[in-house]
């Protein structure tokens, strides 16, 4: 199994100036099913300042986001968990990061709707966070084309519309998600 993941990308979107590269280390415990939702959820929320497995240099924050975006005072802006989080995790991020969009990546809808009963059950504040469920087979394939090097083209899409377009290792992929509020 490899330790790190090279991806080589283009853009047809002006919006999503991709950079040439970006490398993906697999962490402990971690698939290359975790490293194929942390490129996607890259992909999907890209902004300049976006950074993956950063460390928040902050000590009431004891945990290393899988997305996040950083504002020049260093605090959150966005903080993005891709895969398993406990709902414990999500209410301190919260707590803790108020200025923060949180979100939460799924390889399903049933994954997400599961969380977001919990979510309700356990009386979370509303309007807070988001949950983006992709489509289970859209994203066993995905994973099953992740190599260590990837050539990657996004032609477009968008979290508003629930859709991307894409070429990963040369097969096209036009997909829907779905994207939850709580």
């Amino acid at each position: 199994m490899a330790n790190k993941y090279t991806f080589t990308l283009t853009s047809d979107d002006r919006k999503r100036p991709l950079p040439h590269k970006i490398i993906l280390g697999l962490g402990p415990n971690e698939s290359t099913r975790h490293v194929a939702m942390k490129f996607l959820g890259w992909v999907l929320f890209f902004r300049d300042r976006l950074s993956i497995d950063t460390d928040v240099q902050n000590d009431a924050i004891p945990f290393v986001p899988n997305l996040v975006e950083l504002g020049y005072d260093m605090r959150p802006l966005l903080w993005v968990e891709c895969g398993e989080c406990s709902t414990a995790k999500l209410h301190k991020i919260a707590v803790k990061c108020p200025e923060a969009q949180v979100w939460v990546l799924k390889r399903s809808a049933d994954e997400a709707q599961a969380l977001l009963k919990t979510m309700a059950k356990e009386d979370f504040r509303r309007d807070r966070y988001g949950v983006i469920a992709f489509d289970p087979d859209f994203f066993s394939e995905v994973c099953e084309l992740v190599r260590e090097r990837n050539a990657f083209h996004w032609f477009r899409g968008s979290l508003e519309d629930g859709t991307m377009q894409f070429e990963l290792n040369q097969l096209w992929f036009d997909t829907q998600f779905e994207v939850f509020r709580h």
